[in-house]
């Protein structure tokens, strides 16, 4: 019950307050708009391939749930899926999110099979996965993706720890621009279809206050918010306004996992 209930407060199933509306397909993206496949070496990305299926993925569908295991793993493509935990009481927050930079379900390969949170999909996108079991058995013999997947887990374990740092110690204004900075990072657009209720629910404040943080960066001409939306119309501003804590996770990012590391252009 709890997981139906965490994943309708992100995703009404009115058709109002969905992330993002969903992706149409005709032509699936490829695989290597993943930016850990393309890092493989050729030889590599290849072995991997055949045991990739590619699956659309819609706002507020939930990967895996809170202590199930994960017999999968996830290579996102487009869109973005939030890690969120989940308290006894119903009080939840997003503690990481995961876009085409990265993947969904290292648990399953790391020993551990589950973790006690949710992987949902925040912004409908396309991703490819692979049964855990395949891919534990091709680590044995792949040192190239063994190494891609250990200092993406790192870079992974500096987001989780500087979000909880921020949450702790910086304004709620501060998390907002955090959490947009980090929502533009991984989509095409400045245009992100999401609504306050859904924004507080992951960051685990108030709607209200969401609001009024909202409300102060519209009157600096930062962002145009609107019925489930919100446009980003200088970045610039929004990335003076935020704290350390989105530019420390971003050089941890690019050193651990650099532009040519991830054969990017």
């Amino acid at each position: 019950m709890r997981e139906q209930f965490e994943t309708t407060k992100l995703h009404k199933g009115n058709g109002k307050g969905f992330f993002f509306i969903g992706c149409d397909h005709d032509k699936p993206p490829a695989p290597t708009q993943n930016l850990l496949l393309a890092a493989l070496p050729h030889s590599d990305y290849e072995r991997l391939l055949p045991y990739l299926t590619g699956v659309p993925l819609m706002a507020g569908s939930t990967l895996h749930g809170a202590g199930n295991k994960e017999n999968y793993l996830y290579f996102l493509v487009e869109g973005r899926v939030s890690r969120i935990h989940v308290l006894a009481d119903g009080a939840q927050a997003e503690f990481a999110v995961t876009g085409r930079e990265g993947v969904i379900g290292l648990p399953a390969i790391l020993g551990g099979e589950s973790m006690p949170s949710y992987a949902i999909t925040s912004e409908s996108g396309y991703a490819y996965r692979i049964e855990s079991s395949r891919l534990k058995t091709m680590l044995e013999e792949n040192g190239a993706l063994v190494q891609l997947l250990l200092r993406y887990t790192q870079a992974l374990m500096t987001q989780i720890a500087q979000n909880c740092v921020c949450n702790r110690h910086h304004t709620i204004e501060q998390q907002l621009c955090r959490w947009l900075l980090n929502s533009l990072d991984r989509t095409d657009t400045n245009d992100l279809g999401v609504t306050h209720e859904a924004i507080a629910a992951l960051m685990g404040v108030r709607r209200e206050s969401v609001t009024e943080s909202m409300s102060y960066l519209k009157k600096r001409g930062v962002i145009q918010p609107s019925r489930g939306h919100v446009v980003v119309l200088d970045r610039q501003r929004l990335e003076a306004s935020v704290c350390e804590c989105y530019s420390v996770v971003k050089r941890e990012y690019d050193r651990l996992l650099p532009e040519q590391f991830l054969k990017l252009s």
